[in-house]
């Protein structure tokens, strides 16, 4: 079954791509239908979509979301309307802490100070920031990472061409490859490009834990062309599962794209099936990932299977730094 493989180690991206001498639009590609599997780099796009076709991207920019102390880090996740922050704490080794306390504070840099709430998850603390936390972040945050990266590397480095509304833990690494001449090339050739906005949580990297609710805004504009671009047969095209996430919530009972915003707990599955998108651009996933349910549920379970053996046979990186993945949908 697709969704339960071994990842080797040495398929891990270790680093951004720029760093092994790759630039950004050159990382491989490969694109997946229910005829085949073929091997591509990422600047060749523009030559797979037509003209007439829409990508819908995430415009939500990344914040330097986590916070070291001495021994801990404490990772921003999500704010609330209520002024608090889901926070989660890490060992500085990568590895879950599974300590903290209702009411206990903790000193942070800056003389800044945290207070934990409530647990909101197994993983998750409601918590208070005595400062305004995107200005706290911008000073004294960094961007969070894994063991799998083997150091830090700057903001700009997590930031994508489309990044214009801070707000994401953690990247929206889909549309990563993207470049400013690469769109430029998309839109000469006639093919729209849209944005969303999500801002992406702090994954669960050891548990694969559903995703919880998540700020989201489809506006008027690409609720429309989404819309119109069916209408004339054009495909839509996903740059991320956040993307696919937005869209999908903001399907209304007429199977039409309307404008929304709020939160979405909105998770993708075969049964539920995809509306809106006709294809999705996307990362390697990790192994029995929520993610690869919303794959399925686009390009059918054999396609997902044999393209993510192809995978693996052919050496393709996984995580943000890795290359990236086509699916078709097998229904038009």
């Amino acid at each position: 079954m697709s969704t339960d493989f071994a990842l080797p180690e040495a398929l891990s991206a270790h680093e951004p791509p720029e760093a092994r001498g790759v630039a950004r639009d050159a990382v491989r590609l490969m694109v997946s239908d229910a005829e085949g599997d073929s091997h591509r780099t990422f600047a060749d796009l523009p030559s797979l979509l037509a003209p007439g076709d829409l990508v819908v991207v995430n415009n939500s920019a990344t914040l330097p979301a986590a916070v070291r102390l001495d021994r801990l880090a404490v990772h921003f996740s999500t704010a609330r309307e209520d002024g608090t922050w889901l926070v989660e704490l890490r060992r500085l080794s990568f590895e879950p802490y599974a300590g903290g306390a209702p009411g206990e504070w903790l000193p942070l840099p800056g003389g800044a100070t945290l207070r934990l709430v409530a647990r909101e998850t197994p993983r998750l603390w409601r918590a208070t920031l005595d400062r305004d936390v995107e200005k706290y972040l911008m000073s004294y945050g960094v961007p969070i990472r894994y063991s799998y990266v083997d150091k830090d590397w700057p903001l700009a480095d997590y930031q994508t061409v489309f990044a214009t509304v801070p707000g994401s833990a953690e990247m929206p690494s889909a549309a990563r490859p993207f470049t400013t001449s690469l769109v430029t090339e998309l839109v000469a050739r006639g093919v729209r490009v849209a944005p969303v906005t999500l801002h992406t949580g702090v994954a669960s990297v050891e548990k694969n834990e559903p995703p919880y609710a998540e700020r989201f805004a489809v506006p008027e504009t690409t609720a429309h062309l989404v819309n119109l671009t069916r209408s004339e047969g054009g495909r839509i095209i996903a740059a991320g599962t956040t993307v696919v996430r937005a869209l999908e919530t903001a399907v209304c009972s007429d199977g039409l794209v309307h404008a929304a915003s709020g939160w979405t707990d909105h998770i993708v599955t075969p049964a539920k099936g995809v509306t809106s998108v006709s294809g999705l651009i996307t990362g390697l996933h990790e192994p029995r990932s929520t993610h690869l349910m919303m794959l399925t549920a686009i390009a059918g379970e054999e396609t997902l299977a044999r393209s993510y053996a192809a995978a693996l046979q052919e050496g393709y990186l996984w995580h943000e730094f890795g290359d990236s993945h086509l699916l078709l949908s097998h229904k038009r």
